[in-house]
């Protein structure tokens, strides 16, 4: 005999046809655009009517909202069970470095949905705001990141570490980019490598600091 399946609640239910509607999104907005995405169109690939989606979305754009803080808590969690039983900073690396790899066979449609978004985000102001919370996320995820390998290295962060943490989030998206528009030469965990590469120089400076006026925040430059 089959198995009986278990009743979902209806919190499960609406759970699961909110899930359905986000990945279908992602999918469409990948393949057409957000702009070239109607809100029939999402519905019917994730199997529901339109009366579905306004049961759970006011509209496209309160879809977008939440597929950008989805998407966002994904990425976060996913490193954070990657890195949290890591017995090393280089056991760490390596299987962020696995995990760059696995990414890399997605990359084409990861970062057309990544784009898609921000560019929808940059033309609605009401999205903005939530596209600027996003990416304070990711890079409160590096700061504290830096800061524990900085702390493991038993030396003092050598810039404010919110100002590390925008440089590797800014160079994450530009080397992503440049990976895909020209492969050759650039390895699939290249993000990895300028990591690691960053993370060793501004330990060294951290060590060994460089002269008066030299070095420091560029805010403090500019005073």
């Amino acid at each position: 005999m089959t198995p009986e399946r278990k009743r979902l609640t209806r919190e499960e239910s609406r759970q699961q046809t909110r899930g359905r509607l986000l990945d279908a999104a992602a999918e469409l907005f990948t393949e057409r655009g957000v702009n070239g995405t109607s809100v029939e169109q999402i519905a019917e690939r994730a199997g529901y009517t339109r009366g579905a989606f306004y049961g759970n979305f006011e509209d496209k754009n309160a879809l977008v909202a939440e597929l950008l803080q989805h998407r966002t808590r994904r990425e976060q969690e996913e490193v954070r069970t990657l890195t949290q039983d890591a017995t090393s900073f280089a056991e760490a690396l390596d299987k962020l470095r696995a995990w760059n790899r696995d990414r890399a066979r997605h990359l084409p449609a990861w970062l057309a949905l990544r784009m898609e978004l921000v560019l929808h985000a940059l033309r609605n102001d009401e999205l903005r705001p939530l596209l600027a919370e996003r990416e304070l996320l990711a890079r409160d995820a590096h700061a504290a990141g830096l800061e524990q390998a900085f702390a493991a290295r038993g030396v003092e962060s050598p810039a404010d570490p919110a100002f590390l943490a925008l440089i590797v989030h800014a160079l994450e998206d530009g080397l992503l980019i440049q990976r895909l528009l020209a492969p050759a030469g650039i390895p699939d965990d290249v993000v990895v490598d300028a990591f690691d590469l960053l993370l060793r120089s501004w330990t060294a400076l951290a060590q060994h600091p460089a002269g008066e006026g030299e070095g420091r925040d560029p805010a403090s430059r500019r005073a």
